[in-house]
């Protein structure tokens, strides 16, 4: 695996931590104050920067740094996550994407939000917020005891406030002692399998601060006893830095299975004692230990060898002039250390390592395949069952009985390979939660723009669908979420004039139905004008003044190319672009879309598109000696019409009684134009359908052959766009039969033409 995939597999890895991030911080906006949430936040921001680091994505590892200080203020509760708080943080996550969108495409961001989020991000980090409530932040250097900041860990301790202007050149430098820590790096052999290199990982080390090495090649073996594979050289590093521990660790973060960390604070004796510190301290180089046996700080051997240890490290210490407060310190750590290393602390935290390892390896396997690959299975799946089909219907052609060993055997290859297509299937079906969390940036984004207080409530994520159709929802979903809070959701003002709450609601919802996805988008707002849209429809030569439409059909006028109410053009809306490509783009995916509005209450947008645009459950009818096939899950039932059953209407429509209710009957046959007159309802079969806003409609074919599985094979891809039909697929003889568009077939009924330019002068 060369480094270009490992960088592949990088922001691959960066699109599940942002999502994560997204849910996070909209679970916290709810009110959800568990730790675990707030964790799992900050563990996002934190695997984006160590993985930002390993490539060297400068800009991305700065901002996701201050990013994750503030966060980590959070998480140990000294900054409240108000609604102040979670909008910064909201729109920083926006930027986090944005930069990691701009590493892996090499596109550019907004620099000066960028700049300006930064500091909204330290402000709250050092306790400037403007809720009462928010704790404010206890200095970190005191004057008696400077004690050098505790680093960052699981346990609640904090880093010290970090800020990039602090590195500002015209700024003088702290009065502070840079913290100093001492690093013990042990590379393992399966470091290097893996394709890392320790001297990158050094060299990312010393972009931390000023930093002093040592390399230990104690272990090399002589030239006869040398392994290629084995790993002999391990290092000893003095790093000052005020970036704390977390900074040092998230440098090792792809290797630290990998390798032995060892990572201690330094503290300095001087200032226990209070004594004024150097401004310039003079660089430690552990290299003059060189000349005594490396003794392992973390194994207990006798009291002797730490006291000879001690010694040791004093005598090295009289002979390096201005590092004596450093070398004793490190005495006092090593002799700490063994200790350290047996409290009940350091136990519980071992145990607590162990059980995350342990759940980790429990954890049920992944792999990530190509989606080429997918979709050439599927595509074989799809041949499959056609030739299928066709050896069945040679078999059955053959075989007037139907008893035959091989027709049994038929049956049971029909069932295995619906049992392939259903798993196969199931490989591309993706939860509608991506999208559903990328509309919530959408959201904060136009509300910002119309300075509207707007709130996004999703349900159904974890709604399953064909990838096909997931890949294209965002662009619909994007142009419906900017026209619900542009034109549907009113201005706080007038939300609270007319008894509402001043922030406005849309929901996102997804949903299973009779083996389709409906998504609803409904929102709280005034409702669509019906007035102004019909006005604008007359104006704009779209409908006559007295056309007498339904509430139904005027509210559908806004999906007409070029409608827009909007009384100027801006930045969001009112060139008349948006709701007719959503309603092209979703008929594109064999969908439909319909709305409800209510004056005052607000509107819903309700969309209803197949589980997969790869295979669907049909009937195949015959019409005028043509062969169509009719989805499934748009009939209701069949019916054979009788005489007493078929009522005319004005001078060529047609009525069927169903159960004490009368149904429009529609001849398919003359609706396509495959023949001049309308057929006799009684020689016919109806299959009564429902179309989303048509209602129910009986349609009349000629014959019923059977109900079959068909592969879906797109029309205008192979040939041109066909009024009236949606696809076309092979049948079992090889023939191609065209599939049925019922809602358009349905709306031709009431008046709507067929052609692609649907004009809707003819209503009315």
């Amino acid at each position: 695996m060369d480094m270009n995939e490992i960088k592949e597999i990088f922001f691959q890895e960066c699109e599940e931590q942002l999502a994560e991030l997204e849910s996070g911080l909209l679970k916290l906006n709810d009110g959800d104050r568990d730790p675990e949430t707030v964790n799992a936040v900050f563990r996002a921001v934190h695997s984006i920067k160590g993985g930002a680091g390993a490539f060297g994505l400068d800009d991305l590892v700065s901002f996701a740094h201050v990013f994750e200080t503030t966060l980590d203020c959070v998480r140990s509760n000294r900054l409240d996550p108000g609604p102040e708080v979670l909008k910064v943080m909201l729109k920083s996550a926006d930027v986090l994407a944005d930069l990691t969108n701009a590493a892996r495409d090499g596109g550019s961001v907004d620099e000066a939000r960028s700049r300006q989020l930064i500091k909204e991000l330290e402000a709250l980090a050092n306790g400037e917020v403007p809720q009462a409530s928010a704790a404010p932040v206890e200095p970190v250097a005191k004057p008696v005891a400077a004690v050098a900041p505790p680093p960052v860990n699981d346990e609640g301790f904090q880093p010290v406030a970090f800020s990039f202007d602090d590195f500002e050149a015209d700024e003088e430098p702290p009065l502070m002692e840079t913290p100093t820590y001492e690093i013990v790096f042990k590379p393992k052999s399966d470091l290097y399998a893996k394709g890392n290199e320790a001297t990158l990982l050094l060299r990312d080390l010393s972009r931390l601060g000023e930093m002093s090495i040592h390399c230990d090649m104690g272990a090399l073996p002589t030239l006869d006893r040398l392994s290629p594979e084995s790993a002999y050289f391990f290092w000893k590093i003095s790093l000052k830095t005020d970036k704390g521990e977390d900074a040092i660790r998230s440098v090792f973060e792809f290797a630290e299975w990998d390798c032995d960390l060892e990572i201690s604070l330094v503290e300095d004796e001087a200032a226990q004692s209070g004594e004024e510190l150097p401004m310039q301290p003079v660089p430690f180089d552990l290299s003059i230990l060189d000349d005594e046996p490396a003794v392992s700080v973390g194994v207990v051997e006798e009291e002797e060898q730490l006291a000879v240890q001690q010694q040791e490290i004093r005598n090295a210490a009289v002979s390096a002039a201005g590092t004596a407060s450093n070398v004793l310190q490190m005495a006092q750590s090593a002799a700490r250390a063994p200790a350290e290393k047996s409290t009940p602390a350091a136990s519980a935290a071992a145990q607590s390592a162990a059980a995350q390892q342990a759940a980790a390896s429990a954890a049920t396997p992944t792999i990530r395949v190509d989606l080429d690959r997918v979709d050439r299975l599927i595509n074989l799946v799809g041949e499959l069952v056609i030739n299928q089909a066709m050896l069945s219907q040679s078999v059955v052609e053959n075989d007037a009985n139907g008893t035959s060993s091989i027709n049994m055997g038929l049956e049971e290859l029909q069932q295995l390979t619906r049992e392939i297509q259903d798993s196969v299937m199931a490989i591309r079906a993706q939860p509608v939660k991506p999208v559903f969390q990328r509309m919530s940036r959408i959201v904060r984004e136009i509300a910002d723009m119309t300075g509207k207080s707007v709130r996004l409530i999703t349900e159904g994520e974890n709604t399953e669908v064909d990838k096909t159709v997931i890949d294209k929802l965002a662009e619909p979903l994007t142009h419906m979420i900017r026209n619900a809070v542009d034109h549907g959701l009113e201005t706080p003002e007038k939300r609270l004039a007319a008894g509402k709450s001043a922030e406005g609601t849309v929901r996102l919802t997804a949903k299973h139905r009779s083996g389709r996805i409906v998504i609803e988008l409904a929102d709280d707002g005034a409702g669509i004008n019906r007035e102004k849209v019909r006005q604008k429809a007359i104006d704009n030569d779209l409908i006559a003044a007295d056309a007498n439409l339904s509430d139904e059909e005027i509210d559908n006028l806004i999906f007409h190319a070029g409608f827009s109410t909007a009384d100027k053009i801006s930045d969001i809306s009112g060139r008349g672009v948006g709701m007719d490509v959503v309603k092209r783009s979703i008929q594109a995916l064999g969908g439909r879309i319909n709305i409800s509005s209510k004056p005052g209450h607000g509107s819903v947008f309700t969309m209803s598109l197949p589980l997969t645009l790869a295979v669907l459950d049909g009937m195949v009818v015959t019409v005028a000696n043509q062969t169509l096939v009719v989805p499934l899950t748009a009939i209701v039932e069949t019916l054979q019409p009788e005489a007493s059953a078929i009522h005319s209407f004005g001078s060529n429509q047609r009525l069927i009684s169903i159960r004490n209710s009368f149904c429009p009957l529609v001849d398919v046959g003359r609706i396509l134009n495959f023949r001049a007159i309308q057929a006799n309802p009684v020689e016919g079969v109806a299959l009564l359908v429902e179309s989303e806003g048509g209602g129910q409609r009986a349609l009349m074919v000629d014959a019923i052959q059977g109900q079959r599985q068909v592969v879906i094979k797109s029309l205008e891809a192979n040939y041109t766009h066909v009024p009236g039909i949606a696809a076309a697929t092979i049948l079992g003889d090889g023939r191609v039969a065209l599939i049925l568009d019922v809602d358009a077939i349905v709306a031709a009924s009431r008046g709507q033409s067929l052609k692609p330019e649907m004009s809707l002068a003819a209503v009315g």
